[in-house]
């Protein structure tokens, strides 16, 4: 799974605004939920093992904030989105060639991994889990979409400012995207792997295969 530079917006529920209180629990529950899916998977993720990850006194607790798993799951892929953009956007946005953004989006993407260990193996989880119609697949992969769009028309505006070479862009960002999630899922059976090599050494690679003849 490929962390994305946006998020998930977060539907309108007519609810009156949550309390410092409340936020503070919610964010509690969702970072406990994330450390669980990342270490027991999403099938074994059960109420129980969050709420005592999150030293909550029973379950109840999470069923006040959240209707039900698919709510809590929705916001953990949320919660995966914000921290991945937030990590990677400062990173892309201070290159100021197509190359070096490329360069920086794949290696702050592995980097997530070093970073935020639980994070994307975690939603790599949700989302194999998840049934056809849950809302975080569904917006998940929708904001995946969108991003997948926005770079291919970065790698053609670079092809036509001479930037990058002769090559088709969806079937780059296409092998990008597969090339990143490969990783993760290696990442989470091989507790040696080392995310700043790993990282480099897809980024050296896809420098050499975007670059302009010369």
């Amino acid at each position: 799974m490929e962390a994305n530079t946006g998020s998930l917006k977060q539907e309108s529920t007519g609810k009156p605004s949550r309390t410092f209180t409340e936020t503070a629990r919610r964010a509690q529950i969702v970072g406990a939920a994330i450390e669980v899916i990342a270490e027991v998977g999403y099938a074994k993720a059960s109420f129980t093992r969050i709420a005592e990850r999150a030293g909550l006194s029973s379950t109840g607790m999470i069923s006040y904030h959240f209707s039900g798993k698919d709510d809590l799951m929705r916001e953990v892929v949320a919660e995966v989105l914000r921290v991945g953009d937030a990590y990677m956007r400062p990173r892309i946005e201070a290159q100021t060639t197509a190359p070096g953004r490329l360069r920086a989006h794949i290696e702050s993407n592995i980097a997530l991994l070093k970073e935020f260990p639980d994070h994307l193996p975690a939603v790599v989880e949700v989302l194999s889990g998840a049934r056809g119609e849950d809302p975080s697949l569904r917006e998940f992969t929708a904001s995946q979409e969108a991003v997948f769009d926005f770079l291919v028309q970065r790698m053609r505006e670079a092809q036509e400012a001479g930037e990058f070479g002769e090559f088709d862009p969806r079937v780059m960002v296409t092998a990008i995207r597969g090339a990143i999630d490969a990783l993760v899922t290696r990442a989470a059976k091989d507790p040696g792997l080392d995310p700043d090599v790993c990282g480099r050494e897809l980024a050296d690679l896809f420098d050499r295969a975007t670059r302009k003849a010369d």
